[in-house]
């Protein structure tokens, strides 16, 4: 009997081992080798595969404000591996544990390499195992997917070449014309799938998925030679089946897109709809699909039944993490409707909501900025622009649109610069115009406010803290009575008083002695001083406010000055940038009634004559026209007045200016400042009207720098500054007195 059972286990081990020979073409080999490839090898290397893939899906994110990528791939240039996994891997225990560092992708292709390697049954140039098509396959697309195009070629090429007959053949070309578009060779994929799809056409019973990815790889190659027409028509193929959910309505979703580029509105709407009503879809396409729709819905009553849509989709909970994108647009047909209000309403609720990003802000805050700019809040649109400027992402740093905000911003920033400039000097100004008596009753009404406002707030709190305590004999929050009595427990009151703690504090780590900013000081002194806060408390002194209050007259003096000249370029912003009459006038108007400095009459009654004129104000523009004629009457301003259809006449031809600019300049250069003066008054008392005036009066004034005080520098660059404003010279002046002021 024992005999007889070994006799068995031999034979059994026998067939086994005659079974593992790659040589031998018989069925037990044939067999042994093709469950050892699929299930053992291949199958470790697909889920490897698989994982990879996910791990892609999951980095990708869609802009969904641009064209979709039609097959969704963002490669990661930096993690690229230059690591070349030869026929052997993974074999022995070192290799191994090097192995445990390998991408998903590359253990993919490790096991299909090692199922080439150990089962492979190319016997007479035929292979017998059906599996090594499939582990060539693999091999490719793991090396596709981290984006070396040309090894995963070869394999390609290899399974076409020596398995014309096998089942995943045509999935195989698919994969070589894909990767002959990654690297950039279109024309050959679009041929090659194109001989695919006639022999596609001709067989019945060939599975409809293979058609349409090979649909969508064609869309995909047209695309790289910007071929639209050819993309659309092959898209359309692509979207007529739904093997593939997630391709499917991707490809569906760039379809609409290029139709509604292509400014085909109907035809958008049509696969937009087809797409949001499509149950099957995934949720990110879907929801989207309704956001498109209403982007190529008209502005009539049509507008009214995709508002209603919106709103029913943002009442729906499962639609939380699209309520940006949702509220967004209902704020744009709200504002083509001519309802600014509503539509400012959704563009906040759009940046308030949980699910959102940086790119969708900057359109929700360039609206809000364009509603304002509109109104002519310049001070709040340059704030939302400020907005879109600090949530932009590099990606999107040198977009057209963002460019564009960015110069708008550069104005208003200048203008808010400005106008807060004049308001804070006015504050101060008309406080030190008041007596005495009416300084001291002005601060004690504010400090009387202040006070109110601050007991106000410690009864709020009071209240928030016995919040807690029960109603109708001890209930307390969840039904525990000693939670409503304790302070920690009471979430409201404890909202208070951190708010109260970081107005105070600001945000102070968990420290020894944190109520000091300086270390250096002793606890006691510490003590000490928070006593003192405790009994005096410098926001209630008179005092405080009376001693900030400036009496110098040099401070004084500064402040007027700075202020005017904040009016002067204020009215020239609101004029040359912004082209609002109304507020360069009020400006203009207000500087012409506080300025002391005749200097500015000359500047301020042009620019108002010019102002009146183009509104159609006669009897104002007449009134500073005769100012200028009668005061200033051998000005170029007086000239162009009285001569506005003629060209001036120069004494001097314009070149003999520049050559005459080019040798004061060279006395300039070689340190002969007083020289460059003295040239510069006799030269300017012979040409009457020249473009190079300014330049001369900048360069005179840089001389005088040079050799006087700094009183007399200034001097001279504010004359250059107020009298050619609007020029390159009199906004370098600018420039200079500003960091002259700083030093």
């Amino acid at each position: 009997m024992k005999k007889g059972v070994k006799i068995i286990v031999f034979s059994v081990l026998a067939a086994i081992a005659y079974s593992c020979s790659v040589k031998k073409d018989a069925f037990l080999n044939r067999s042994y080798h093709a469950v050892t490839t699929k299930y053992n090898v291949l199958f470790n290397g697909e889920q490897a595969y698989l994982k990879g893939l996910e791990e892609i899906q999951e980095k990708h994110e869609d802009n969904f404000w641009k064209r979709l990528q039609i097959e969704p791939i963002s490669f990661d240039e930096s993690k690229l591996t230059t690591k070349v996994l030869t026929p052997g891997t993974g074999f022995n225990a070192e290799e191994e544990e090097e192995n445990k560092n390998l991408t998903p992708f590359e253990k993919a292709e490790e096991k299909a390499i090692k199922a080439v390697q150990t089962h492979s049954m190319n016997i007479n140039g035929y292979e017998k195992n059906s599996q090594i098509d499939d582990a060539y396959l693999l091999l490719g697309k793991s090396r596709y997917y981290t984006q070396r195009f040309i090894p995963a070629l070869e394999a390609f090429n290899y399974v076409i070449v020596n398995y014309p007959k096998a089942d995943l053949n045509y999935e195989t070309k698919i994969w070589r014309a894909k990767t002959n578009i990654r690297l950039g060779n279109e024309k050959r994929a679009i041929e090659t799938l194109s001989l695919l799809l006639d022999v596609l056409d001709e067989k019945e019973k060939i599975n409809k998925s293979v058609k349409e990815q090979a649909y969508t790889a064609m869309a995909m190659a047209y695309e790289q030679t910007d071929t639209i027409q050819k993309m659309v028509d092959y898209l359309k193929l692509a979207t007529k089946t739904h093997y593939n959910k997630e391709q499917s309505a991707r490809n569906m979703f760039v379809l609409g897109q290029i139709y509604s580029e292509l400014d085909r509105k109907d035809s958008a709407r049509m696969v937009f709809r087809k797409l949001a009503d499509h149950k099957r879809a995934p949720d990110r396409f879907r929801i989207r699909a309704d956001i498109e729709l209403a982007k190529n819905t008209p502005n009539d009553s049509t507008s009214i039944l995709m508002l209603a849509r919106l709103r029913k989709l943002i009442k729906n909970s499962d639609n939380r993490k699209f309520l940006n994108e949702l509220y967004y647009q209902a704020g744009v047909i709200q504002e083509g409707r001519n309802n600014p209000e509503a539509a400012a309403e959704y563009y906040k609720k759009s940046l308030e909501a949980k699910h959102n990003n940086n790119y969708q802000k900057t359109y929700a805050y360039e609206r809000l900025a364009n509603m304002a700019f509109e109104k002519e809040n310049y001070l709040l649109a340059g704030s939302y622009y400020d907005s879109v400027m600090q949530v932009v992402s590099k990606e999107f740093d040198q977009e057209k649109r963002i460019r564009r905000i960015r110069r708008k911003n550069k104005g208003l920033t200048t203008l808010r610069k400005y106008e807060e400039t004049v308001k804070n000097n006015d504050s101060i100004l008309s406080l030190v115009a008041m007596t005495p008596d009416e300084r001291t009753s002005f601060f004690k009404a504010y400090i009387e406010k202040i006070k109110k406002e601050d007991e106000e707030k410690r009864q709020q709190m009071l209240n928030a803290q016995n919040f807690g305590s029960g109603f109708g004999g001890g209930a307390s929050i969840n039904n525990n009575a000693n939670k409503g009595k304790w302070y920690f427990y009471n979430t409201q009151a404890l909202g208070f008083g951190r708010a109260e703690f970081q107005k105070t504090w600001g945000t102070r780590p968990l420290e020894d002695n944190w109520r000091l900013s300086d270390k250096s000081i002793s606890v006691a002194d510490d003590v000490s001083e928070d006593d003192n806060e405790t009994k005096i408390n410098k926001r209630y002194e008179l005092s405080t406010y009376l001693d900030a209050v400036p009496t110098d007259e040099k401070i004084i003096s500064d402040l007027v000055q700075e202020r005017n000249d904040a009016l002067y370029q204020l009215g020239l912003i609101y004029k040359e940038q912004f082209t609002n009459a109304t507020l360069a006038i009020k400006n203009l108007e207000r500087l012409r009634e506080v300025s002391t400095d005749d200097k500015l009459e000359l500047p301020i009654s042009y620019h108002l004559y010019q102002i009146y004129k183009k509104e159609g104000d006669v009897a104002k523009a007449n009134e500073y026209k005769n100012v200028i004629i009668q005061k200033y009457s051998e000005t170029s301003f007086a000239q162009i007045i009285l001569n506005p259809d003629k060209k001036l006449v120069e004494e001097k031809k314009e070149d003999e200016v520049l050559n005459k600019y080019k040798e004061i300049y060279y006395l300039y250069k070689e340190n002969k400042f007083e020289e460059t003066v003295k040239e510069i008054d006799n030269f300017s008392t012979t040409i009457k009207n020249s473009n190079l005036i300014p330049k001369f009066a900048l360069l005179k004034a840089l001389a005088i720098g040079k050799y006087q005080d700094k009183d007399t520098y200034k001097k001279a660059l504010e004359f250059v500054a107020v009298s050619y404003a609007t020029t390159q010279e009199g906004k370098k002046a600018k420039e200079i007195i500003e960091q002259l002021n700083k030093t």
